[in-house]
């Protein structure tokens, strides 16, 4: 069979190759032709229309909204999340061959609305699944506005501190006109250029919100709930709701512009229905609920929440840095992790934040910990290599890598080989790494990176010592689990070697 396919991820970095590849390698090993469109981070090539349509059945291995999924009306498919490819794309491969198999014959009336013969454990996937997809999608496209902003808010303050000889650089800097400097910009002032720097990526920050409401309401409605979810976020923001009133306007916006795109209007109407009615009607919908009704509720709640994060210290921070990190470490990269990852990236939207916030700090806890996993595993296949079979081995390798980018999707084939070994020593070790970096107090306004932006990150020294200290526990705990119990697959692979040794 001819099968295409189409992968994504909420950050549209690891994930999304992974199950790319795994289904391709999955359907040359069934006799299937595979072709898969990324739509990940980097962007993504569309598959060819000529291939699109010779092909017998669709597979969606998603966690965001697919893009133009139009083009594959009509043909049977099967929609998973990206996981499942991950970790079973034979059984992926498998239910798409089914769902042809079992489609009406050609030309023969029949609905394609919903899904054919998805696997059982995706057949239940419904709002909640639908509701995650939204707000990944959204997420997905915030992140590199915050990463943008970060680290040039963390170069501001770098070069402050040496223009202004001091720690308290970092404060001064916020404290100036940016418009005056600019007016009077000279490229030889190291001043100068932390507040340009500064007003660069705060107005680079500036967008976090409407961004996050837009794209959720685009994977709600597509392109009709673009323009009332930035208005919504913009709203948000005027009104002082942060974040949590962009997660309101985007729903409302997306589910409002999808109900009155899908009006019965007069043909002569249709024309303008997008590009005037659809955008007119809901987005002032959204700024009046916004504006008149649910702003200052929401602003109440996120001043009460900044003020509690603000207010946390000592054991109290301790416990939330354990507890986001053992969410980072549970499943690498799944949903557990996500809601850690994305209450981080969310909280470097508060506005007003200083340097050294409370949410810096959690952003650094998270991504610290979510680099302990793939780096213990590196290193545990480096020092007991006979653990593991030759395929953990060549992993391995490429942990060191993806670990030191904070990809923590760099542990997944190990766990998927091995998961209450691997899961326990990767929750122990994230934890301890997640308690360190809040006890340490180090913080970080860059959501992505890993030890390239090391340089960016308060007490640096620290970060490092909570994540090789997370590393040393969980590839303990891996050595040690591993030791405790025979496994056959290792003992398969050692029983190879001895064949082929011998033959040698």
């Amino acid at each position: 069979m001819k099968l295409v396919a189409v992968t994504s991820c909420p950050t549209g970095i690891a994930h999304t190759y992974m199950a790319a590849e795994a289904l391709e390698q999955a359907g040359k090993a069934a006799g299937h032709e595979v072709h898969v469109e990324t739509q990940g981070a980097a962007g993504s090539t569309p598959l060819d229309p000529a291939l699109v349509a010779s092909a017998d059945g669709v597979i969606y291995a998603a966690d965001l909204e697919v893009k133009d999924k139009q083009r594959f009306a009509g043909k049977p498919f099967v929609d998973v999340g990206v996981k499942k490819a991950v970790h079973d794309a034979p059984g992926v491969i498998a239910a798409a061959v089914s769902a042809v198999e079992s489609a009406p014959a050609a030309g023969t009336p029949a609905p394609t609305a919903a899904p054919v013969a998805a696997p059982a454990a995706d057949r239940g996937a419904g709002a909640g699944t639908k509701v995650r997809q939204w707000l990944m999608t959204g997420v997905s496209y915030l992140i590199p506005f915050v990463a943008a902003g970060g680290i040039l808010i963390a170069v501001s303050f770098m070069l402050a501190q040496i223009a202004w000889g001091g720690a308290e650089g970092a404060i001064e800097v916020t404290g100036v006109d940016a418009a005056e400097v600019v007016a009077s910009f000279d490229p030889a002032s190291l001043q100068d250029w932390a507040v340009v720097l500064l007003a660069t990526g705060q107005a680079a920050f500036g967008f976090l919100v409407p961004v996050l409401s837009g794209f959720i309401a685009y994977g709600i409605a597509d392109r009709p709930g673009l323009v009332p979810g930035f208005v919504g976020g913009a709203t948000a923001v005027l009104v002082g709701a942060g974040f949590l009133g962009g997660l309101v306007t985007g729903f409302l916006a997306g589910f409002l512009a999808l109900w009155i795109s899908r009006w019965d209007v007069p043909k002569g109407v249709r024309g303008i229905m997008p590009v005037v009615v659809v955008p007119l009607l809901s987005s002032l919908v959204v700024g009046v609920v916004m504006l008149v009704l649910l702003g200052r509720p929401i602003a109440a709640a996120m001043e009460g929440l900044t003020s509690w994060l603000n207010g946390l210290s000592g054991a109290n921070l301790v416990l939330m840095g354990a507890l986001l990190g053992a969410m980072m470490g549970f499943d690498l990269g799944g949903p557990v992790n996500k809601v850690a990852y994305t209450f981080a990236v969310t909280g470097l939207a508060t506005e007003g934040l200083a340097p050294g916030a409370v949410q810096y700090q959690v952003m650094a806890a998270v991504m610290a910990a979510g680099m302990v996993t793939p780096l213990a595993l590196a290193l545990a296949t480096t020092v007991r290599k006979r653990l593991f079979t030759h395929a953990e081995q060549e992993n391995g390798k490429a942990a060191w890598l993806l670990g030191a980018s904070f990809i923590s999707e760099g542990a997944i084939p190990f766990a998927a080989a091995d998961p209450w070994r691997i899961i326990v020593s990767s929750l122990v070790g994230s934890s301890v790494t997640g308690a360190l970096v809040m006890a340490v107090g180090s913080s970080l306004v860059a959501p992505h990176g890993g030890v390239w932006v090391l340089p960016l990150i308060g007490n640096p020294l620290g970060f490092a010592a909570a994540v090789l200290a997370g590393v040393a526990v969980s590839a303990v705990l891996v050595v040690v689990l591993k030791t405790m119990k025979h496994d056959p697959l290792v003992a398969a692979d050692r029983a190879a070697d001895d064949r082929d040794l011998v033959a040698a």
